[in-house]
């Protein structure tokens, strides 16, 4: 099955609603200038609120391995996404050798060459390398996809260091195709589910969940 993250959480509700329509994971945005962003606290009690079987997934940009693990401690996090652009992959190596954390490798499929940056990583500690748009000005939640198509050479290259979580612009309405082209093993989701920056839409939560899970359902028949 495709696992499915539905990031950028805010409130308990959101979560809960993502949870219970189906998400595999949720992610808790630790960037102060991201609309999505929540504090430590405020996470900590949604995540005390959560099925174990959730992952919990903190991003961070371009932090160091103290304040990451102490976040990760805090909240009992049991993920880490490294989104910044210009990410050190050694601090997921130094991540890894201090806490029992899975890695997801952000890698911007604007940069010129995205699978020389995904191979800068220790393929060993990274649990998954997920694939962005990203903008400029944005690292993530720009709400505009890439090119699948056109990227092809790129994400199989990067298909073979490890997993791949498809991330950016994707929606209730585009997901199929996105799988049917990249294969990715897991899909990403914040802006296309929302109803504003930092609120979700449930109705778009379990309307993207569901068309996951039906272009599953066809794909193996």
């Amino acid at each position: 099955m495709t696992w499915i993250k539905i990031c950028g959480i805010t409130n308990l509700e959101d979560a809960l609603v993502a949870v219970e329509a189906g998400a595999d994971a949720l992610g808790f945005v630790f960037y102060e200038k991201s609309p999505r962003n929540i504090d430590p606290e405020t996470a900590r009690k949604i995540v005390d609120k959560l099925p174990p079987n959730i992952e919990k997934v903190g991003l961070f940009v371009n932090e160091k391995e103290q304040f990451i693990c102490k976040i990760a401690d805090e909240i009992h996090l049991s993920a880490v996404q490294m989104h910044g652009n210009d990410e050190d992959p050694h601090v997921a190596d130094l991540v890894v050798a201090q806490r029992p954390l899975k890695i997801l490798a952000a890698i911007s499929m604007k940069d010129p060459e995205p699978e020389g940056r995904a191979m800068m990583w220790e393929q060993e500690n990274v649990y998954a390398f997920l694939v962005d748009s990203g903008s400029p000005t944005q690292l993530g939640g720009t709400g505009n996809a890439f090119d699948w198509k056109a990227s092809a050479r790129s994400l199989n290259t990067i298909r073979g260091l490890g997993r791949l979580v498809l991330a950016g612009g994707l929606t209730s309405l585009n997901v199929a195709n996105a799988q049917a082209i990249t294969k990715a093993w897991g899909v990403d989701v914040s802006s296309g589910v929302e109803s504003r920056p930092g609120k979700k839409d449930h109705d778009k939560v379990r309307a993207f969940i569901r068309a996951v899970r039906e272009a599953e359902k066809a794909s193996s028949n």
